[in-house]
């Protein structure tokens, strides 16, 4: 499972819609059969074949949420991440489009090895892989990083390990000595991981940085978040929270191990703290060193106005898929979103194409029906509640009387900073059945952290959630199985979903041995779910990006939520950037 960032929208001008012509398959009455003007360079290259050195400046509104590869489990922070910084197991191929999805191997020699009906998988590490420092990296590192991931001071990681690994239930680190006996390291080469039921999908979950080599000397405990050890092409020369990060060469890379990552500047530098809208400005203009940069966040709804109806700066955006669903979710676990019923007004009363106005319009975005996106459907998401995308008032009032509450119920809601325009028509929407909702505006960086304290939040969030790889099991599990509810660092299941009959199916679907029988049994759970209503899905949003003129080697990858690969990405002159 990957999670979404929310970061880069604010209020929204309906204007933009204009510009918007037909979404993708999840949008209802927003078609109009002419060409998406946003899509134009989807699943292509942008800029040609970057060349060789150079400063890559990317523009950003935020800091990271996590660098540290066993807390980093937001997509764009695990893109940055595991394409310059670290390396792991196996990760995805550098290539837009679908073939974005595809595995390959990383630090191991190939996929992996299963035995044992798939309850036991046995890696290979390549040789001559080594850290910035010139050591090898070992197979005894990689076991290390996903034991830390346990470590109750490092929350906010992927969930895999401990889901899978046998003997991992009450597993708290590395500290004192303790290891689990599930993960061995034969040799320096060697890593096998014993699990606790058959998992024929293992090796995607290996994709995560939690799969990522951290030696025990380097590790640092909560402070190596501002400074991973690098295995991959870059390292870090100085990070400076909230302002800059600077990645240089590292000079023990070897291309000749890594068939993935490009490298192809000689230094990035993240530039933090930045206005969204003075970042959007910017990279139109592209003057001077803005030439050669990227944002970091999605282009706001607002300067959609300056971007599609300008051929000159439309050939420089690119708008892949996010491949993330946009939820509502409600606390399940008591008053008011205990009673089903107010679930499903809140359902009801949405009027989710006031939502999509807010973000830029059906060139952005497409209408959510269902939680899992469109590509665990076949390219369709199902329409199980017929729900009109403007909402249906007077329905949600008579849920709202049939719960017991005529007068309607108040609540408060968490949003990213950047998700306050879409919170605004959230709250509008729902006030006019009843539903009177605060606002609570959270800076990105800290979303995860405040969402996640599950004794001190609010009563909805909005987020998202994104599947690691095409299936069920990488959603469904991951946002309402009540099991891996966590006090702090909970991740997924904002709603704090515990209902017995959801998690007794979604073992029956993980035990079947037949894809296709699984896919059907997912994709169904999915409307049983949604009448359960513990989240309203609301959007899959495009990821917008404006690059600027001296960008070479650009393209959504759509295992990274639509975000810029930072493994191929470059200048076509390095000699006009600067830093």
């Amino acid at each position: 499972m990957k999670k979404r960032t929310l970061i880069a929208v604010a209020t929204a001008l309906a204007a933009t819609t204009a510009f918007g012509a037909a979404g993708c398959s999840g949008s209802k009455g927003h078609g109009s059969g002419g060409k998406n003007p946003a899509t134009a360079n989807q699943g292509a290259v942008v800029g040609g074949t970057p060349q060789k050195g150079g400063t890559l400046t990317v523009l950003s509104n935020q800091d990271f949420t996590h660098l540290d590869p066993a807390r980093n489990w937001v997509v764009s922070d695990m893109d940055f991440g595991t394409r310059l910084l670290y390396r792991t197991l196996v990760t995805y191929k550098a290539a837009p489009g679908t073939a974005g999805g595809e595995l390959v191997p990383d630090l191991a020699t190939d996929l992996g090895t299963p035995s044992n009906g798939t309850k036991t998988w046995t890696f290979h590490l390549k040789k001559g892989v080594k850290y910035e420092d010139g050591t090898p990296v070992t197979a005894q590192d990689i076991k290390y990083n996903v034991e830390r991931s346990f470590s109750p001071d490092l929350p906010g990681g992927s969930d895999y390990a401990a889901r899978y690994l046998a003997g991992a239930e009450g597993y708290q680190g590395p500290a004192q000595g303790k290891h689990l006996d599930s993960i061995k390291t034969p040799d320096d080469h060697t890593i096998v991981f014993e699990l606790r039921k058959p998992f024929a999908e293992f090796p995607n979950a290996t994709v995560m940085p939690n799969f990522a080599p951290t030696p025990k000397s380097q590790d640092k405990g909560p402070q190596y978040d501002n400074r991973p050890f690098s295995s991959g092409p870059y390292k870090i020369e100085s990070y400076q929270r909230g302002k800059k990060l600077v990645l240089v060469r590292n000079t023990h890379w070897a291309a000749s191990t890594d068939a993935v990552r490009k490298a192809y500047p000689d230094k990035l530098v993240v530039v933090m703290g930045l206005k969204p809208n003075q970042i959007d400005d910017r990279l139109i203009a592209s003057q001077g060193p803005d030439a050669s940069a990227v944002s970091w966040g999605a282009l706001r709804p607002e300067s959609a106005a300056k971007v599609l109806p300008n051929a000159e700066v439309r050939k420089r955006l690119i708008a892949e898929s996010t491949n993330c669903t946009d939820m509502v979710q409600m606390h399940t676990g008591k008053a008011p979103f205990d009673e089903v019923k107010v679930r499903q007004a809140v359902q009801y009363a949405l009027d989710k194409d006031s939502v999509l106005t807010a973000s830029g319009g059906p060139a952005f975005n497409d209408l959510s029906t269902a939680y899992m996106p469109a590509t665990l459907f076949d390219g369709k998401q199902p329409d199980t509640l017929k729900i009109p995308a403007t909402g249906d008032v007077e329905k949600a009032k008579r849920l709202l009387k049939e719960a017991g509450k005529p007068d309607g119920v108040e609540t408060k809601m968490t949003v990213s900073t950047g998700d306050k325009g879409r919170a605004e028509a959230i709250q509008q929407s729902l006030g006019k059945a009843g539903i009177k909702v605060t606002i609570e505006t959270v800076d990105p960086s800290a979303f995860y952290a405040t969402i996640g304290d599950t004794k001190n939040r609010t009563d909805m969030v909005y987020t998202g959630w994104c599947p690691d790889y095409p299936s069920g099991s990488t959603f469904l599990p991951f946002v309402f199985d009540g099991r891996f509810i966590k006090e702090k660092g909970n991740s997924g299941n904002h709603s704090l979903f515990r209902d017995k009959p959801t998690m007794k199916r979604m073992d029956d679907i993980a035990a079947m041995t037949d894809a296709k029988q699984a896919n059907a049994a997912w994709r169904k759970l999915d409307g049983e779910i949604l009448a359960k209503s513990p989240a309203v899905p609301v959007l899959v949003r495009r990821w917008p990006l404006v690059l600027g003129t001296n960008i070479a080697g650009a393209y959504g990858q759509t295992s990274f939520g639509g975000q810029l690969d930072y493994a191929t990405v470059g200048l076509k002159a390095p000699s006009k950037s600067q830093g």
